[in-house]
């Protein structure tokens, strides 16, 4: 078997003895509980050992994987420089999973040009733990990111698929302290939904439903201010599919911080316990009620912000879209219209996924969801929206305002490194000059600067065919 088992464990700096000081000894349950964890993962031998920590390099829209050979950190910042860890990496691991999640369409992966990752403290105090009784095992170490609870979980479930495949040992650590709002003398202060975060948190975990772990509302998890729950719910889906035997080694709250430890053993597989499956069901359900428009390019937009706002997901290109959407490259933007008035949009200039389709749904989903300008859409303002998508030509330097026509041109301006871009044709926009000055008020370009023009022209797709007419004969 290579799923061995999942363990919570907290990360309080002040734990390690050269940090505390004698501090440690206001947590000893913490810290015996630590340590009878770390002899369990040590008994199981694993090969490998996957770190999910909240204070690695985060990212709203990537899950950040540790690519090197060798990973490495120290305690320098709490006082304790002369501590660190070393670990090898398990880099055949993490290239199927970056493998299978190009595949699934989930945004995870190592960095680029291989730039060192230092080991961060939430990650290393778990090995510090485990290094004291195991010497021989690679390290898996991921961060987590702005996306849904669902997708955290779905990156678990493909990290235990990829131990299977691998036929590794392997063991998921989720570091991550509870609510930091527990007591009114301490760090962070007394919120009420600290105390109903960390109840709520340890009753599942004392009876296994893991899958409860994806119905904690956004709300509760912000007041808290909990640091775990992602990790938590990246070690649940490690668990997709599989009956388990859990226990509850201790719970603290002495700081005012939560720290839980307990450990999660698979002892069987149901069918019933594959959560996951379970709410993409419910998702076809909600979205059955939904229009769909008949423009394929807005079709997959809306399949895409459907399923990420009712179910967290991300959703696979459909079997059924279109040979031009998956033989193309270009950049694309989504734009979400409510009330007439804009409600998101997001786009790329130039390709940045495989083909048309992957950016479409790619720039849908963080058009609902990361647009700082406004909250993330909710389900029930799904039947009150209007999706565009703009597939952009090909990008022309000009040089004078002269060769633009803002019914027919976007225009992209820059300055060093900045750089604003309008697509054509919006309302409100009458004149070259206004469409240039707000493109440059958008990249943070003072408007008497001069900056070098770009224009390009787009397809646009409507969500109802007749806005399309409407807008080519106003």
């Amino acid at each position: 078997m290579s799923v061995l088992a999942a363990f919570m464990v907290p990360h309080p700096p002040l734990i390690i003895p050269e940090i505390g000081k004698g501090e440690e000894k206001k947590i000893q349950k913490t810290v015996d509980s630590y340590e009878a964890v770390a002899r369990e993962i040590a008994a199981l031998k694993p090969d490998t050992i996957i770190i999910c920590s909240p204070h690695k390099e985060t990212f709203s829209d990537y899950f950040l994987i540790n690519g090197e050979d060798n990973a490495e950190g120290s305690f320098e910042e709490f006082g304790a420089a002369d501590i660190r860890i070393r670990v090898k990496c398990d880099t055949e691991f993490v290239k199927a999973v970056e493998d299978a999640c190009l595949k699934e369409n989930v945004m995870a992966g190592t960095a680029e040009n291989d730039v060192r990752q230092p080991l961060d403290h939430g990650t290393m105090i778990p090995l510090w733990f485990i290094g004291r009784y195991l010497d021989k095992f690679n390290v898996v170490n991921v961060g987590i990111s702005g996306f849904s609870l669902l997708e955290h979980y779905h990156l678990g479930v493909i990290m235990a698929r990829t131990a299977e495949k691998l036929g590794r040992r392997t063991v998921f650590v989720a570091s991550g302290d509870l609510s930091h709002k527990l007591k009114e003398d301490g760090p962070y202060g007394f919120d009420d939904d600290g105390p109903v975060y960390d109840d709520r948190l340890m009753d599942l975990c004392k009876r296994g439903a893991l899958g409860e772990m994806l119905d904690f509302p956004q709300l509760l998890c912000q007041r808290s201010a909990e640091c775990g729950h992602r990790p938590f719910c990246m070690m649940s889906g490690f668990l997709d599919g599989k009956t388990v035997k859990s226990r509850v080694y201790s719970h603290e709250d002495v700081t005012g911080v939560g720290y839980g430890i307990c450990s999660f053993y698979p002892d069987g597989n149901s069918d019933e316990r594959k959560f996951r499956d379970i709410k993409i069901r419910e998702e076809e359900l909600s979205v059955a009620g939904l229009p769909l428009s008949d423009d394929p390019y807005v079709r997959l937009a809306q399949r895409a912000i459907y399923g990420y706002v009712i179910s967290g997901r991300h959703i696979q290109i459909p079997d059924d879209v279109s040979e031009d959407m998956l033989g193309k490259h270009a950049g694309v933007f989504v734009s979400i219209h409510q009330f007439d008035h804009l409600r998101g949009c997001i786009g790329t200039i130039a390709p940045t996924q495989e083909n048309v389709a992957a950016e479409i749904i790619r720039n849908a989903v963080l058009a609902a969801s990361s647009d700082y300008r406004f909250l993330p859409l909710r389900e029930f303002e799904l039947d009150s929206i209007e999706i565009s998508v703009d597939v952009l030509g090909e990008i022309e330097d000009i040089s004078s305002q002269k060769e633009l026509d803002v019914r027919r041109y976007g225009v992209i301006v820059r300055k060093d490194d900045r750089e604003g871009l309008l697509l054509p044709n919006l309302d409100g926009i009458t004149s070259v000059r206004q469409q240039v000055a707000i493109a440059k008020q958008k990249a943070g370009i003072d408007s008497s600067e001069r900056v070098s023009l770009q224009r390009f022209e787009v397809v646009r797709h409507y969500q109802d065919p007749f806005a399309a007419f409407e807008h080519e004969h106003e």
